[in-house]
């Protein structure tokens, strides 16, 4: 770790000594592996490990940035050499800007050392064992795959402003996709859960059955009538109808006016239920982390607050053009990219509500587990898409239904939300309960 801190502050000073006026250099290391098993057999197995670093400059307010995969010397220098080349034909931003805070946030849970440490064939075992597992019912008919797979990264920041971070990160997975087939009939199912800890992967029995649940529950579909009635969303639909949120409350298009939230701070834009928050200090959030893609330190941030719109996201840029600080929400695809914006652990909180309830409260309505082409336009706030559920009368499930779509404007979900559940689940980067629409349009037959 101190030869990587040492080489990124060095190359910080290479580029403000061949011209840079300021310049921050990113840099990344780390190792993966992936493990494919299909009808019982490994597939394949690939292990690989990666380096590289991303170099930004600034002369006389122009920015550009070149990244390079080489660490060696004359490399390094060369990537420095063409972003500072680059950067004099780029246009002038006052807006181009690094930050020099110091601090760090304090996380825990982001690192497992015990997962390299645990042998190749433990994890081809528990690949095999979850397809088995999946394949017990006799109504799942094939297996579409199984895997496992694990991360290792170190991430590190300097810049011209003094700043120096670094942190260590860790992530695995466990997964399995299965097909369900009934005369003419082809169901699919799947279900991948991630963890920062390898003890903390749940049981291959429950990633099975769930798998397996998700496919047959949608056998022996019927057609239903076009019609406005309840709609409740899945978790996993759920999740879908936060990404349009998400890119309504970046302040870059906030900036642009292509939100249809832009203009509603401490306005009502939800239910007195709805509460969003963005937390990169989670212990163990998959998008946990000690500062953002610039070195600012995260924190826990609440964008809707009992339904009331509380904030935007900024990383450093966009904050300096808007006239605030940055909310520690800048993003990076890895070393060669740029800072973007988007959230750390991003949530609708949970609710007092089991799902069943939710269920129970119904008395006619779809509940969603299934979308195409679905999600909020961050816009103007309007969405539709194709969508499958099971259809619910007088308080249980009845049958399930395809080829349905739902259509209205995200104020009719945020508003028409009457019952959020219960059943949060934490390890995903964009998370959120069941929750129960009280009204949409469903178009049918």
């Amino acid at each position: 770790m101190d030869y990587y801190k040492g080489l990124t502050e060095q190359l910080v000073k290479t580029c403000l000594g061949r011209g840079a006026d300021a310049a921050e250099v990113y840099l990344e290391a780390g190792r993966r592996l992936s493990i494919d098993v299909r009808n019982g057999a490994l597939e394949t197995v690939e292990e690989a490990a990666w380096q590289g670093v991303g170099v930004r400059v600034f002369v006389k307010g122009r920015m550009a940035f070149c990244s390079s995969n080489d660490l060696r010397p004359e490399a390094l220098e060369s990537a420095a050499a063409r972003a500072i080349e680059f950067a004099r034909s780029t246009t002038a931003d006052p807006s181009n800007v690094l930050p020099s805070e110091a601090g760090m946030a304090a996380v825990e849970g982001l690192y497992d050392p015990a997962i390299a440490g645990i042998g190749m064939d433990r994890k081809i075992e528990l690949a095999i064992a979850v397809e088995k597992l999946a394949l017990k019912d006799p109504r799942v008919t094939k297996s579409a795959g199984a895997a496992y797979g694990e991360r290792e990264a170190e991430i590190f920041v300097a810049n011209s402003n003094g700043l120096s971070k670094s942190y260590r990160a860790s992530s695995c997975s466990l997964g399995v996709s299965v097909v369900c087939e009934k005369g003419e009939q082809r169901t699919s199912g799947r279900e991948y859960r991630s963890r920062r800890f390898f003890a903390d992967l749940p049981a291959p029995e429950a990633i099975a059955a769930r798998a397996a649940e998700s496919a047959i529950e949608m056998l022996d579909p019927r057609p239903i009538r076009t019609q406005r009635a309840t709609v409740i969303f899945d978790p996993a639909v759920a999740r879908s109808i936060l990404g349009g949120i998400l890119q309504a409350v970046n302040g870059e298009r906030v900036l642009q006016g292509a939100s249809f939230l832009g203009s509603r701070m401490n306005q009502p834009v939800a239910s007195t239920l709805v509460t969003l928050v963005d937390d990169g200090l989670r212990a163990k959030g998959p998008g946990s982390a000690p500062f953002d893609g610039e070195g600012v330190a995260t924190s826990r941030r609440v964008i809707v607050e009992k339904g009331v719109l509380r904030g935007f996201m900024y990383n450093t840029a966009v904050a300096t053009r808007a006239g605030v600080k940055s909310t520690g929400n800048a993003s990076r695809g890895g070393f060669a990219s740029l800072p973007d914006i988007g959230p750390h652990n991003f949530y609708m909180e949970a609710g007092s509500t089991s799902p069943s309830d939710i269920v129970k409260a119904t008395a006619r309505g779809v509940w969603l587990k299934g979308v195409t082409g679905y999600g909020i336009n961050p816009v103007n706030g309007n969405f539709s898409g194709g969508a499958e559920g099971l259809w619910i009368e007088n308080g249980a499930v009845a049958f399930p239904v395809k080829g349905i779509t739902i259509a209205g404007t995200a104020a009719e979900i945020l508003d028409g939300i009457d019952l959020v559940g219960s059943d949060l689940d934490l390890d995903r980067t964009m998370a959120a309960p069941t929750f129960r629409v009280k009204e949409l349009q469903i178009g049918g037959e």
